[in-house]
Order: structure tokens, then C-alpha cells, then sequence
């Protein structure tokens, strides 16, 4: 339980750090930082935390975890990364509107709720099935194989 909380919201801080730098440096949503930049910094930090966050049950087990154990970590922790990430989402969305929000800056054909609801889809969503599969990979060369339990 710890160990997920830790990593999720270690997870959640980074990406919310980046969002508030990167919008105050660099305020149009359309440049190559948000639409390059920031989906590498996500996922890499993603890929990191889920790292440490297995290599840290392997510390506290004494010994590698299972590629169950593994990926339920690691799973567990990008659900606590989507749900702290949709929070502060949710609470810029509530401040700064949507100007944030690349789509935002279309012609207008999408409603503020449509926009919104499809930011918060697409990151709960994406962090949940990247987290999976980062889990996944990251497992599969940490976990103790059959061999090493005789």
C-alpha cells in the first residue's frame, strides 16, 4: 500500500510540475514542447517510478518479486498516478479553464464538457494501460523465475 501511494503520487508531483513550468514558460499549447515534450517526460517518469516502485518491493520482500506481484505494483501505482494527475487536472480545468488544452485552441467545434472529458479519458486511460504494460516489461526481467525458487 505504501509503496504505491509513494511512487503514484511521486508520479502525479512530477507530472504537475512539469505541467505548471512548462505552461508558464512556454504558454502555447500547440508548440513542440507540450505536443513532443511533455507525452516523453510522462511516460518516461511513468516508466521510472514503476521501476523503483518493484525494485523497492524487492527490498522489502527480501527477495524478487513474482511477475504477479510485479505487475499488480506496478499497475497500482498508475492508478494512484491517474486519479492524483485527473485531480489537479480537475482543479486547472476549475482555475485556468481550457486554455490549457491544445484542443482547446480549435475553431470551437467541440463543447467545453466534450473537451474536458476526453482529456480525463485519454490521461486515466493512457496511465492505466501504459502502466500495464510498463509493468509488465519491467516485471518480466525483475521477477523471480521458477528456477530460483528451488
Amino acid at each position: 500500500m505504501k509503496i504505491r501511494l509513494k511512487y503514484g503520487l511521486l508520479i502525479a508531483a512530477g507530472v504537475m510540475a512539469w505541467v505548471l513550468i512548462a505552461r508558464s514558460t512556454v504558454p502555447n499549447p500547440e508548440s513542440l514542447l507540450h505536443r513532443l515534450g511533455t507525452p516523453i517526460f510522462f511516460n518516461v517518469l511513468q516508466f521510472a517510478m514503476i521501476y523503483l516502485g518493484i525494485k523497492e518491493l524487492e527490498r522489502v520482500k527480501r527477495e524478487r518479486p513474482t511477475l504477479k506481484e510485479g505487475i499488480r505494483t506496478g499497475v497500482e501505482i498508475s492508478v494512484v498516478y491517474a486519479i492524483a494527475a485527473s485531480l489537479f487536472f480537475l482543479a486547472v480545468l476549475a482555475v485556468v479553464g481550457t486554455k490549457w488544452l491544445a484542443s482547446a485552441s480549435g475553431d470551437g467545434e467541440v463543447s467545453v464538457t466534450g473537451l474536458a472529458l476526453g482529456a480525463f479519458a485519454g490521461l486515466f486511460f493512457f496511465a492505466l494501460f501504459f502502466g500495464l504494460i510498463y509493468s509488465t516489461l519491467i516485471s518480466f526481467f525483475l521477477a523471480k523465475r521458477q528456477s530460483e525458487e528451488h
